[in-house]
């Protein structure tokens, strides 16, 4: 069922607190959803090429196709709700016992379960650089707190987009070396936080999956994605080689065929695809995602934290050594890749390209 006419009119009263622009893609979104929700499919003119504005708000309003006007009001009402959220103080999401709040993302605990959720929409929750910090730093928090599990998901549309790439264009008073190094280690030991984490690792895959995001499933215990998931990891694309033990996981999990395809020739799959392919536990359908899983893990929550930690222990131990080695020589490679002209060819490009949208 979607959202109700009041929940649908409070939604649109919460978009006039919002303190910071979301950017052009959100508000098109905001204004294609708003009019689907209240008018139903686009049925006005195309407006002429030179009038961009208006072609901008047709092409997003008429890119919802079929879409009703009760499942419109419900996305409308969602999409408020995430960047109102958004702008929420980080304090008021902090994992129990900790004094510190975070930046880029939200972390609670309750019942039971330690939820870190990536809290850059308006980014489609790419990762920079203070992320990856601040992610280390949660799962180290979570790793050593009383809860049973662990959950990480994104909050808005997206689950992550992988790295921001904006993270290639900073200058650095060493140079391009110096950075390619730092950021290296820095993938190293965000790797190495998930291989090391002593509870179970739960993804709640909420929205589309790019890169790094997509690579590191396989060091989770548990996937759940919604029906409109995707997963895909465009290295060679970018000049770049995977990461996150995927060079190793992958071919594990999935057969050698399927991961090079995933992984050579960017092959972009469903979460049908993905559970397929053993990537992903289960996918659940979109409307009843969130309560679906939300139960099961609530379920998962009351079961004796102990025995559940040294379970997981006992099944990564066996090779946990296996994947710091994996591990090293994945980065090494990067640190190759993004210093490679093919990179930073592929990087411009990606920006020049994005420039003209």
């Amino acid at each position: 069922m979607g959202a109700s006419v009041e929940e649908f009119n409070a939604a649109k009263e919460k978009l006039g607190t919002l303190k910071k622009d979301p950017g052009n893609e959100v508000k098109l979104k905001v204004y294609a959803l708003f009019k689907q929700a209240t008018q139903g499919p686009c049925n006005t003119p195309k407006p002429g090429m030179l009038d961009f504005v208006n072609k901008a708000k047709w092409d997003a309003w008429k890119s919802l196709g079929s879409v009703s006007q009760e499942e419109a009001r419900q996305q409308y009402v969602d999409l408020i709700t995430s960047l109102v959220g958004a702008e929420a103080p980080a304090v008021a999401a902090q994992p129990t016992g900790s004094t510190k709040g975070f930046q880029t993302l939200l972390v609670s605990t309750e019942d039971n379960i330690t939820t870190i959720r990536f809290n850059r929409p308006e980014k489609k929750n790419a990762i920079t650089v203070e992320m990856y910090n601040e992610l280390i730093e949660a799962l180290d928090l979570a790793g050593k707190d009383d809860s049973v599990i662990t959950v990480i998901t994104g909050n808005g549309d997206y689950y992550c987009s992988g790295n921001d790439l904006n993270n290639f264009t900073k200058v650095h008073a060493g140079g391009i070396e110096k950075l390619a190094e730092e950021s290296v280690e820095l993938l190293k030991r965000y790797v190495e936080a998930y291989i090391d984490f002593p509870k179970p690792l739960i993804a709640v895959i909420n929205g589309p999956a790019v890169g790094l995001s997509v690579t590191l499933l396989g060091l989770f215990d548990v996937v759940y994605a919604t029906e409109r998931a995707t997963f895909h990891t465009p290295f060679s694309q970018l000049g770049q080689s995977p990461e996150g033990c995927s060079s190793y996981i992958f071919p594990k999990i999935m057969g050698a065929a399927k991961a090079s395809e995933m992984l050579l020739f960017n092959k972009k799959v469903t979460a049908a695809q993905a559970c397929e392919l053993g990537l992903v536990t289960e996918v659940f359908p979109d409307s009843s995602f969130q309560s679906e899983v939300w139960t099961r893990l609530k379920a998962y929550a009351k079961l004796p934290r102990n025995s559940l930690a040294l379970s997981k222990q006992l099944i990564r131990g066996v090779e946990k050594e296996k994947l710091y080695a994996v591990n090293n020589a994945e980065v090494e490679r990067l640190v190759e890749r993004w210093l490679s002209d093919e990179c930073m060819q592929a990087v411009m490009s990606f920006f020049q390209a994005k420039s003209k949208l």
